[in-house]
């Protein structure tokens, strides 16, 4: 019998929530249904992701006919304690940085007090 293990391929980094957030950062007027084929969900859950981020305070949406137009709201932190002190709109700013140098391999700076490998 192998040690190996079989790589587990159901999981992902970012949870749909933060998915639906970072595509609502790139098209504040992008349709649920759009939505939920970018994230690989149904349009029924985006409605309910939506809404979460919503009641949470982290995205504002305006109706302009018969579109939503979305507005993720400053200064909103993470909500597990772990990360709380960090605001997400770092998370947007590194996926809209990705996007922006497609093929590119720096990785940018952690901001000031963010840094891992400073000692005291």
């Amino acid at each position: 019998m192998s040690d190996e293990r079989e790589p587990r391929t159901s999981w992902t980094f970012l949870t749909q929530h933060a998915r639906v957030l970072l595509t609502i950062s790139r098209d504040a007027e992008v349709r649920l249904r759009d939505l939920a084929v970018v994230c690989g969900v149904t349009e029924r859950a985006v409605q309910a992701i939506v809404t979460d981020l919503e009641n949470g305070g982290y995205l504002a949406h305006t109706r302009c006919g018969r579109r939503n137009h979305y507005r993720v709201v400053d200064g909103t932190h993470f909500r597990h304690p772990a990360e709380a002190r960090h605001e997400i709109a770092g998370l947007l700013a590194l996926f809209a940085a990705l996007d922006s140098g497609a093929g590119s391999t720096a990785v940018p700076a952690a901001p000031s007090g963010d840094r891992h490998d400073e000692h005291p």
